[in-house]
C-alpha cells in the first residue's frame, strides 16, 4: 500500500464560498482548507482544474487541456495584491446567486478583469515578473501548444479543430509560425493568464501544507477530442492521414442497457510504448505539480477498453483492445517514482484489472450507494470494506447520500438500519460517514453536501446529463466549528 490510513472531503474548488460568482484560489480555499486543519482531515479532494466550456456543460472532464488551468478559478483580489488590477476595477460586482455557480455571468465578470490586468501587466510589469513568466514558459512544454491552440479557436469558434483548414489541422511548420505571429498578443495574454494561474495554485498548495492537508487531483483517462492534447499530440493517438480519430471511446451494451459512446478518441498505445509514453509521462508530471495523490479515473481503460468505429453511434459496434497494462505503471515508477495514485475501479469486474492495482499497491473504490443492503456480506456495504479500497459515502457522480436515502425502498431502509445499528440520532448522513470512517478502508472520504445533510437538489454531477452539473455551491460559514470538531473526533477514534 502506498498510503498511511487517513480520512478526507471531496469539494471542489468551483463549489467553494467568495464573491465572485465561482469559487476560486482566494480566501474561500484557504478559509477551507482552515476548516480541514482544525477538523484534522488529511486530504482535500478535487476534480479536474483545466479549463471548462459551455459546449461541454462546464464539465472538468471534457476540458481543452489536461494541462491547462481554469482561468475562472483566478482570485482576482490576488491580481489586486499584485498590483494588476485596482479595488475599484472589481466594482461593481454582479448580484452573483451564493449556493450556485451561473457560468455565463462568471465570464463575462472575471474574463474582461483578466484582460485588465494583462494590459497592466504588459506595461508596467518588473523586471521580476518578466523573468518569472520567461521561466514559466521554458518550464512548462505543453504551454506553447496549448495557448496557440486557444488563440486559433478563438479565432475560429464556430469550428472544431478537426474542421479547420488541412495546414492547421495537420499542424505544417510554416503556417503554425505564421499563426503564432498573428496572434502573438493573443498568445501573452493567455500564457499571462496560465502562469497567474499557477502561481495562485502553488501558493494554495504551500497552504494547504501548512495545514497538514494534501491534495488528491484527479484524471480522466480520456481527452476531449477538441483539445489541444489531441491537436498538438497526434501521435499519442488513433487518428488517421487528416488528423481525425479512427476510433473512439465508450462502454459495450450490458443486460438493461446500450451502451455508451461518450466520444473520446482512444490513445494510440503501441505508438506510445515506442515513445516511453511520453505524453502520458509528461501529463503524469504536471498533475504531481498541482496535487499530491491522484484519483485514476476508469482504471480499467488501462487494462482493456472498448473502441467504437469513429464512423459509428453504435456502441454495439465496438471491441475490446489491449490497454497498456503494467508496462505503462512500470514507466512511470522509473521516471517518476511510486506515484500515489487511486484506481476508479467500479463497476466492472476484470481480473486483471485487480492484479494490476495489486501489484502496484493502487486501492480501489467503494462507495456506498452501491450497496445491497439486505444481502449478507455485500462488499458494497463499508463493514464489509477491505484495507486496499477509498471507502466514499458519495461521490462526485452520485447522488448526496441524504438524496439517496429518501430513495431507498423502505425493505432497504430497513435493512440499512439494521446493519448499521442507526439509532435515530444521529442523522442517516452521519450514520454512513461513520461507517465508512469505522470501515478497514485505508483512506476514508466523504463530500461537504453530506457533511451538511444536503439532499438530491445539492447533487454535483448527474451523469448522462449536459445541464445543470457542476454548479452547487457552499454557502459562506456553512462548515462550522461543530462540524469540525466531530470531524475531529470521528478521525481521533478510526484514524489517527
Amino acid at each position: 500500500m502506498r498510503f498511511d490510513r487517513s480520512d478526507g472531503v471531496f469539494c471542489h474548488v468551483t463549489s467553494l464560498p467568495g464573491d465572485h460568482g465561482i469559487g476560486d484560489l482566494g480566501d474561500g480555499a484557504r478559509q477551507f482548507l482552515s476548516f480541514l486543519g482544525d477538523a484534522g482531515v488529511d486530504h482535500w479532494q478535487i476534480c479536474p482544474v483545466g479549463p471548462t466550456t459551455p459546449g461541454a456543460g462546464e464539465s472538468p472532464y471534457q476540458s481543452p487541456s489536461a494541462f491547462a488551468g481554469n482561468p475562472l478559478l483566478i482570485d482576482l483580489r490576488g491580481l489586486v495584491d499584485d498590483g494588476w488590477l485596482d479595488e475599484s476595477d472589481l466594482e461593481p460586482v454582479p448580484d452573483f446567486p451564493a449556493d450556485r455557480v451561473d457560468y455565463d455571468a462568471v465570464r463575462a465578470y472575471k474574463l474582461p478583469l483578466l484582460r485588465t490586468a494583462f494590459e497592466r501587466f504588459e506595461a508596467a510589469a518588473t523586471e521580476e515578473d518578466r523573468v518569472a513568466l520567461d521561466a514559466f514558459r521554458e518550464r512548462e512544454p505543453w504551454l506553447a501548444d496549448y495557448v496557440l491552440f486557444r488563440a486559433l479557436s478563438d479565432a475560429r469558434s464556430e469550428d472544431m479543430w478537426v474542421d479547420w483548414p488541412a495546414p492547421l489541422r495537420t499542424r505544417d511548420p510554416e503556417v503554425l509560425a505564421d499563426a503564432r505571429e498573428r496572434h502573438a498578443a493573443e498568445i501573452r495574454y493567455r500564457e499571462f493568464v496560465q502562469w497567474t494561474f499557477d502561481r495562485q495554485w502553488r501558493a494554495l498548495r504551500e497552504v494547504a501544507a501548512d495545514e497538514g492537508v494534501s491534495i488528491v487531483g484527479d484524471v480522466p483517462i480520456y481527452v476531449a477530442l477538441d483539445s489541444a492534447d489531441v491537436w498538438a499530440n497526434p501521435e499519442a493517438f488513433r487518428l488517421d492521414d487528416e488528423s481525425r480519430p479512427t476510433a473512439v471511446a465508450g462502454v459495450p451494451p450490458n443486460a438493461g442497457d446500450d451502451g455508451q459512446r461518450w466520444g473520446n478518441p482512444v490513445y494510440d498505445w503501441e505508438r506510445l510504448a515506442e515513445r516511453e509514453y511520453d505524453w502520458w509521462i509528461a501529463r503524469f508530471r504536471r498533475l504531481f505539480e498541482l496535487a499530491d495523490v491522484a484519483r485514476l479515473d476508469h482504471f480499467l481503460g488501462f487494462v482493456r477498453y472498448w473502441a467504437i468505429p469513429a464512423d459509428s453511434d453504435d456502441p454495439a459496434d465496438g471491441e475490446w483492445r489491449e490497454g497498456p497494462g503494467r508496462d505503462l505503471f512500470e514507466t512511470v515508477e522509473r521516471e517518476l517514482g511510486r506515484a500515489p495514485f487511486v484506481a476508479e475501479d467500479l463497476g466492472f469486474e476484470e481480473p486483471a484489472m485487480d492484479e494490476l492495482m495489486a501489484e502496484f499497491g493502487f486501492p480501489g473504490m467503494r462507495v456506498p450507494q452501491y450497496a445491497d443492503w439486505c444481502e449478507a456480506g455485500n462488499p458494497y456495504q463499508p463493514m464489509h470494506y477491505p484495507e486496499d479500497v477509498v471507502g466514499y459515502t458519495s461521490t462526485h457522480d452520485t447522488d448526496t447520500w441524504v438524496g439517496y436515502h429518501a430513495d431507498l425502498s423502505a425493505e432497504q431502509r430497513d435493512c440499512f438500519r439494521y446493519n448499521v445499528g442507526a439509532d435515530g440520532d444521529r442523522g442517516v448522513e452521519w450514520e454512513i460517514i461513520e461507517e465508512v470512517w469505522a470501515s478497514e478502508a485505508v483512506l476514508a472520504v466523504t463530500t461537504a453536501q453530506d457533511l451538511l445533510g444536503l439532499g438530491s437538489e445539492a447533487r454535483f454531477n448527474e451523469p448522462g446529463t449536459v445541464s445543470g452539473n457542476w454548479a452547487w455551491r457552499l454557502r459562506p460559514g456553512a462548515l462550522g466549528d461543530d462540524i469540525a470538531d466531530r470531524l475531529w473526533e470521528l478521525g481521533g477514534r478510526h484514524v489517527r
